[in-house]
């Protein structure tokens, strides 16, 4: 699997704030994930910081009014966790690692990368259902998972989901949704696996 690279900056990402709302101090994280989705440059999207949320520390959404006008005119909101809660602490969230950040704000994006195929009205549909059917929530995060993949975010998403499930001082109880419902780190290493191979048999070699 491809390792983590980390030699980007602000000013390098720059034209990836198009249209995005971004708080500074998550700035150089948020720029290097929209690097992967470059169909999402033009997309309205704004990163909003939250005391708690619940079950959760990212949370992407479509703004509701936006459902109201065309698809193409839609927007949306990352919700994050301004604290990361532990079983006897809070972390402040932007003093994760950069690259637990980038790959919790990728899986995120990939979230968007799903509503973005979506009408207004199934987007109506996929938050009943989300609410309502553990099994609709397991196959949306498995989708989100898979287009954050395909768009070279999965060393980021393996090191995010091993942080969750190892981290000592993590509510068991997180831990246990986690591995209940999204895909575990060992499926994403599965899934770049056959991606890198699918990639080296389509490339084209001399005579």
């Amino acid at each position: 699997m491809a390792a983590i690279t980390s030699d980007t900056s602000s000013d390098n990402l720059s034209h990836f704030r198009t249209n995005k709302t971004i708080p500074p101090i998550l700035e150089k994280n948020v720029l290097t994930a929209l690097s992967f989705y470059p169909e999402l440059i033009n997309v309205p999207i704004r990163f909003v910081f939250k005391q708690r949320i619940k079950s959760s520390v990212m949370q992407a959404q479509p703004v509701f009014s936006s459902l109201l006008g065309s698809r193409a005119n839609r927007s949306y909101q990352i919700n994050i966790s301004s604290v990361f809660t532990l079983t006897h602490s809070l972390t402040p969230i932007h003093h994760l690692p950069d690259q637990i950040m980038i790959g919790w704000i990728g899986h995120e994006l990939g979230h968007i990368m799903d509503y973005q195929t979506r009408t207004n009205l199934g987007m109506v549909g996929f938050g009943l259902s989300y609410i309502t059917s553990p099994e609709f929530v397991k196959k949306a995060e498995r989708i989100a998972d898979d287009f954050a993949v395909r768009h070279g975010l999965g060393p980021y998403l393996v090191a995010t989901k091993r942080f969750i499930l190892d981290h000592a001082e993590l509510p068991q109880a997180y831990k246990d949704k986690i591995a209940r419902l999204y895909v575990s780190p060992e499926e994403i290493v599965e899934q770049v696996k056959k991606l890198e191979e699918q990639t080296s048999g389509q490339r084209s070699f001399p005579d």
